[in-house]
């Protein structure tokens, strides 16, 4: 019996992959990875657990469930910002959607971190974390390439290093504290890349 009365009894795989999706991204944010379960999950998407098993059978699973929605998220927000002016000013909006100026982008950078810290000891946690990290990446280079010049290794290594680097200390303040001092450090950095 579904615990949760709104859920339907039945749903296609899509629309159950996206409650499910959904849910254990909830899950990830709230518990953190390594509390995550796949029953964890079900009682959050209003499933028995036996019903995710089809869709979902192993922990790894629901959790690489999460972190796809992850990058689905953060894809659509590049898309949108990349859409919404030229040149360096989308190369900006482009890497500001990958700090954590809102509770959104801070979530998101919170679960990167976590990921990250545990999967030097849990190997199951390595493959969500090369994604994360690879995404990243390539926002750094879409971003690079809105500037119209032909970045180098080491301009996209350096422009993920900054970006890296300013989420992680925009992390250790509140959220809604001034955060003008990385959006002008990210600005800095752009304009050493055009010049």
């Amino acid at each position: 019996m579904c615990q949760n009365a709104g859920m339907p009894r039945t749903m296609d795989v899509d629309e159950r992959r996206r409650v499910v999706s959904e849910a254990a991204w909830r899950v990830l944010v709230r518990d953190g990875p390594a509390e995550m379960s796949v029953r964890r999950v079900a009682a959050e998407a209003g499933l028995p657990p036996s019903s995710l098993r089809y869709t979902f059978p192993t922990q790894a699973s629901v959790r690489s469930a999460a972190v796809h929605l992850l990058v689905e998220r953060v894809r659509q927000r590049v898309v949108r910002a990349a859409g919404a002016a030229r040149g360096v000013d989308s190369a900006r909006a482009i890497l500001l959607e990958l700090l954590p100026l809102d509770a959104e982008r801070r979530d998101e950078m919170e679960v990167t971190v976590s990921l990250m810290a545990l999967a030097t000891a849990e190997p199951a946690l390595r493959e969500a974390h090369e994604l994360s990290h690879r995404v990243v990446r390539d926002v750094c280079a879409e971003a690079l390439a809105h500037l119209g010049a032909s970045p180098s290794d080491v301009d996209l290594d350096l422009t993920h290093a900054v970006v890296d680097g300013l989420a992680l200390h925009l992390l250790a303040h509140d959220l809604g504290q001034d955060a003008s001092w990385a959006i002008a450090a990210l600005d800095r950095h752009l304009g050493s890349l055009r010049t």
